[in-house]
């Protein structure tokens, strides 16, 4: 049996010992490594499959963490944390209290920069390059891997377009699979395909080459002898270089390589046969699902119906859209701003646009929602999948701001659903001829109803709805939520034996439904808010807002998320650590009585 040169690998300068004849093995040792520990703890698999021979590549030629070393997407970065100190610990990855799935400066001097949405490499490294040069570090190397269909977004076009007249000492390392999550689209993926097979294009007619960047490639990523040769070159050139490399994700795992999609992040598996271990199936409906058949439903009746996603077919459930209704389906690529602008454009001409992203990525979008859309008073409808707390992807995926970034904007509307029939229908409404842009905003996850897809009733905007009545205190709750505060008044009544707590689902953030709230105001002297986002700015302060703006002086408690980025963990276990579980609520409920 051969020795596992991993085992004594604890930093680069450990790496840099080995002779380049022993990386081969040393790659085979890591892949085992990776697919030893995510087999049993979950997390994100095949990007950092596809990179492990160039990882090992970088550590050994460059001076980490001297020179600079930037990942892009953040989730190709497993191999790079085993081998820069973190090996012993990352059995931890994505969990409470552990290391997080992504590159974080607090975690470790590597982790040149913190990754967790894409594109961002190539900005990132020339900023560190353009520094160097001011400094007057010459000698310093930078070095940003952009994969996982990364380069097609708009800021990586941005980056290139001013790193080709930087005269920065920037290296590009274009890691390409032709795979995000869902397969890579658009014009330029179809360019690298055609350079991949035709080197007179690569050569000669080349985009990357007209950018002003010194060129090479494309060479097998997989091929460390050929990476070693070619990355020692570009050591000694001056200026911005560009290597093209290709790699198949989930190298290594034959499971994993045949299913690109699945093993993306694929859960608990055999690491072995790479089978996966299949969860006791739930008899409810995730929520994203509940999207998807939703739509599919509303576009059999309504073929105004366009659904656009930015490269999260799979993960938004538009696939299945995409499955009936291919002409009337858009995935966008890595690429929000557009994805938004698109839709606009969509609804000026009578299309019913849903533009469905995930919350933390619509924040990559802000200034198109806000001057394309809402100034327009254009009727796109957003549909923020993965809204509050998303759990093991942490602080980077959270996306509990929407509610607060959201609100300002005028002519908008926010609707956060109790649950999966409340999706349905809104989605329902949504689609009749509503005038305004509306944003829904949901978790990931399941819900907790059986049978939701009844007959649909719509909506009206702007109001609210009791859900249970009482004489003392008021909680106003938005989203899903509601079932937390639900059990936590359980418990309450259950130790105080009194109907002391009323519940309303306001289910709109904007408009508030301000009728409902002068009768809440008027007959309870206690008001409590709970949302699963920040409380700087959110629903609670939209409540404060409203009771200052009439000159009520009920005594209001405001819960939410601190004024701080949330770890990665179990949603179960942050939702408790931050006060939001069903027994601290009711213990709260108790102090306020």
């Amino acid at each position: 049996m051969s020795k596992n040169l991993l085992d004594n690998i604890s930093n680069p300068s450990d790496l840099r010992k080995l002779n380049p004849e022993q990386l081969p093995e040393l790659a085979k040792n890591l892949r085992e490594f990776i697919i030893d520990i995510v087999s049993t703890k979950e997390g994100h698999l095949g990007a950092s499959l596809g990179v492990v021979e160039l990882t090992i590549a970088l550590h050994f030629l460059f001076d980490t963490p001297n020179d600079l070393l930037v990942w892009d997407v953040g989730h190709q970065a497993y191999g790079h944390k085993i081998l820069t100190g973190r090996k012993d610990i990352f059995h931890t990855n994505r969990q409470f209290g552990g290391i997080s799935g992504f590159p974080s400066r607090k975690e470790s001097e590597f982790d040149a920069f913190g990754v967790g949405h894409s594109s961002t490499s190539i900005s990132a490294a020339l900023g560190m390059a353009i520094a160097s040069n001011l400094k007057g570090e010459k000698e310093k190397q930078h070095i940003a891997v952009i994969g996982d269909a990364s380069i097609a977004s708009g800021m990586a076009f941005e980056a290139l377009n001013h790193a080709g007249v930087s005269k920065a000492n920037l290296l590009i390392i274009l890691n390409d699979n032709a795979i995000g999550i869902d397969p890579a689209v658009g014009a330029l993926k179809e360019y690298l395909t055609k350079v991949k097979s035709d080197r007179k294009l690569a050569a000669q007619n080349n985009i990357i080459k007209a950018l002003n960047f010194n060129y090479s490639g494309p060479i097998d990523g997989h091929n460390l002898p050929k990476l070693l040769t070619e990355l020692e070159r570009l050591k000694s050139v001056k200026g911005p270089k560009f290597l093209h490399i290709i790699t198949t994700k989930g190298k290594g795992l034959k499971k994993a390589e045949e299913d690109q999609i699945t093993y993306h992040a694929p859960g608990k598996f055999d690491k072995i046969s790479g089978e996966r271990i299949k969860k006791e199936a739930s008899l409810f409906t995730k929520y994203q699902d509940v999207f998807g058949k939703t739509i599919v439903e509303l576009s059999e009746k309504n073929d105004k119906i366009v659904a656009i996603t930015p490269a999260m077919l799979t993960g938004s459930s538009l696939n299945l859209m995409l499955k009936k209704f291919p002409n009337r389906t858009f995935d966008v690529g890595i690429a929000e701003q557009h994805a938004v602008t698109l839709a606009a454009g969509m609804a000026t001409q009578g299309l019913v646009p849903f533009c469905n992203i995930y919350s933390t990525f619509l924040q990559r979008a802000y200034d198109q929602v806000i001057h394309d859309v809402a100034l327009q008073n254009l009727p796109v409808i957003f549909c923020l999948d993965r809204a509050g707390l998303v759990g093991e992807d942490g602080a980077t995926h959270h996306g509990v701001f929407d509610l607060a970034y959201l609100r300002c904007i005028p002519n908008l509307i926010i609707f956060a659903p109790r649950n999966e029939i409340e999706l349905r229908n809104i989605l329902y409404t949504a689609q009749l001829d509503l005038k305004q842009p509306i944003a829904i905003r949901y978790p990931r996850g399941y819900g907790e109803i059986i049978d939701w897809q009844n007959p649909f009733q719509e909506i009206e905007i702007g109001k609210g709805i009791c859900l249970k009545e009482g004489n003392t205190i008021a909680i106003l709750s938005i989203g899903t939520v509601a079932e937390k505060v639900s059990k936590a008044i359980d418990i309450f009544e259950k130790e105080n034996t009194s109907s002391l707590i009323a519940h309303y689902d306001m289910r709109f953030v904007k408009p508030l439904d301000e009728n409902l709230l002068h009768s809440v105001f008027e007959k309870h002297s206690v008001i409590i808010t709970i949302e699963d986002g920040v409380i700087k700015g959110g629903f609670g302060s939209a409540i404060l807002e409203f009771a200052a703006e009439n000159g009520y002086q009920n005594k209001i408690k405001s819960l939410g998320l601190p004024d701080n980025f949330i770890e990665q963990g179990s949603k179960e276990r942050l939702l408790l650590k931050n006060g939001l579980d069903s027994r601290t609520l009711s213990e709260v409920f108790s102090r306020l009585i």
